[in-house]
């Protein structure tokens, strides 16, 4: 198929990646240089998204929130009748809602992982619509960036949504508890390696696992898979959309801000745990 691709930051990079061996890709980005991974390996750059959809089978987005979704795609009417949308961006369950109203051909398709999993084929991915052929349709495409037994088919854009939502509030909650393992285990004389080690085989143990790296000092949290912006935005969308208080997300998020605050938005959200003010046993 002929796709576009708008939207070529670090996740929507390597999700285009997948496609080009079996696709026409014309790639569009906000930021052009963005692009250029995608240039080299053979697709076409377009200067703005109404030339990057021209004559496309298929448009895939994959923004930075559903602000950008209104203002790119939704506020300028840019997906043609009958022409299929797959929307990857993380979004609230009533975005998704006011996005498969105004375009009655959006499939929601969010993926949960990191860069990782996403150059390894291995993300987990929901797609959402009541459309049953066009759900079929997007199984298939974004089969390539997918671990088949994560990849899920759901009837409402909706509920696509949320799924990712909980996937996400499973790593901030989880970010947060590491936080204060640390905290607590520092307190009373531990260092951080003990700690990580006293973890294992508790039900802190992937998170420990994924970011003791980072706790270690053997990863650094500049350029790093999820930036603290990304989970923040994710964490405001489940307090929005949850009916009941979520004391738990609204704990990681105060820890996410203060990263935030400190100017550490675009690195690696494992910032909540490197530089955590230390307490004194």
């Amino acid at each position: 198929m002929k796709i576009a691709f708008l939207g070529t930051g670090r996740m929507g990079t390597e999700l285009a990646l997948h496609l080009l061996p079996e696709h026409e890709l014309t790639a569009w980005n906000r930021t052009a240089y963005r692009t250029q991974r995608l240039l080299d390996a053979g697709a076409t750059g377009a200067s703005t998204p109404a030339e990057a959809i021209d004559g496309a089978d298929l448009i895939i987005s994959s923004l930075f929130g559903p602000d950008t979704v209104r203002e790119v795609i939704i506020g300028p009417g840019l997906i043609p009748d009958g022409v299929t949308w797959v929307d990857t961006t993380t979004v609230s369950p009533a975005d998704a809602d006011e996005f498969a109203a105004a375009v009655p051909t959006y499939v929601h398709a969010p993926v949960v992982g990191t860069l990782g999993p996403a150059r390894q084929g291995s993300l987990g991915v929901y797609v959402g619509t009541p459309d049953a052929a066009r759900r079929e349709e997007v199984l298939r495409v974004v089969a390539p960036w997918a671990d088949p037994e994560r990849l899920r088919g759901v009837d409402s854009a909706a509920k696509a949504a949320t799924a990712k939502l909980i996937a996400n509030l499973a790593l901030a909650i989880s970010g947060e508890g590491l936080r204060e393992a640390l905290n607590l285990g520092n307190s009373q004389g531990l260092s951080d390696e003990e700690v990580l080690d006293f973890l294992q085989h508790t039900g802190l143990a992937f998170i420990a696992g994924m970011k003791g790296p980072f706790v270690r000092g053997e990863r650094e949290v500049t350029g790093g898979d999820f930036t603290t912006d990304a989970i923040a935005k994710d964490a405001r969308l489940m307090l929005a959309s949850s009916t009941v208080e979520l004391p738990a997300v609204r704990a990681a998020l105060a820890s996410l801000e203060e990263q935030q605050e400190a100017g550490r938005g675009n690195d690696d959200f494992s910032s909540i745990l490197v530089h955590r003010e230390r307490p004194r046993p």
